[in-house]
């Protein structure tokens, strides 16, 4: 599982800097070589219709599984602990929080974030870093069944190519 998320997250990175590069070379508004005309909003959008063109959905099976699709992406975000974050980085301080700006932070990012800060205690007590521990996996472990219960959901609304489609994505099991 932490692989394919793995797999995944290199995927969604390096989608980002291709079609950053592409904005960059012109594609963007304005064109020429500034940085700040990054839209998430718009690179996500693309994204999705990636995805939409990839399974062949026709506009009305867009409108059912685009909600599911962007369901399963946030809880496997939230598996891993809510972004990059969780391969070690610090990030400011919010830590592993979302980038997304009006994202909440997951139950899986928080209760990483506090295990490393009772880490980065030399002389935390045993009870402590156990208790931090605990938490973190208990976090995991819900959202690894929320993410099954999503992943369930939208296989059962894909044709089996669809469903293969996104198997390869990394989406589905």
């Amino acid at each position: 599982m932490l692989i394919r998320g793995g797999i995944v997250a290199v995927l969604g990175l390096m989608l980002c800097c291709s079609m950053a590069l592409a904005q960059d070379q012109g594609g963007g508004q304005g064109g020429g070589r500034r940085g700040g005309n990054f839209d998430p909003a718009q690179m996500r959008e693309r994204f999705m219709n990636g995805i939409k063109e990839q399974l062949g959905a026709t506009e009305d099976e867009w409108k059912v599984l685009q909600p599911k699709i962007e369901k399963v992406q946030s809880l496997q975000r939230n598996t891993r602990g809510g972004g990059f974050m969780g391969f070690g980085g610090r990030g400011g301080p919010g830590g592993d929080r979302n980038r997304g700006g009006d994202q909440e932070e997951s139950a899986v990012a928080r209760a990483s974030r506090e295990l490393r800060a009772v880490l980065e205690d030399k002389g935390a007590p045993v009870d402590d870093i156990v208790r931090k521990l605990t938490a973190l996996r208990e976090a995991r472990e819900k959202a690894r069944n929320e993410l099954l219960a999503a992943q369930k959901d939208l296989k059962e609304v894909l044709t089996p190519r669809q469903e293969a489609v996104l198997v390869t994505m990394g989406m589905l099991d």
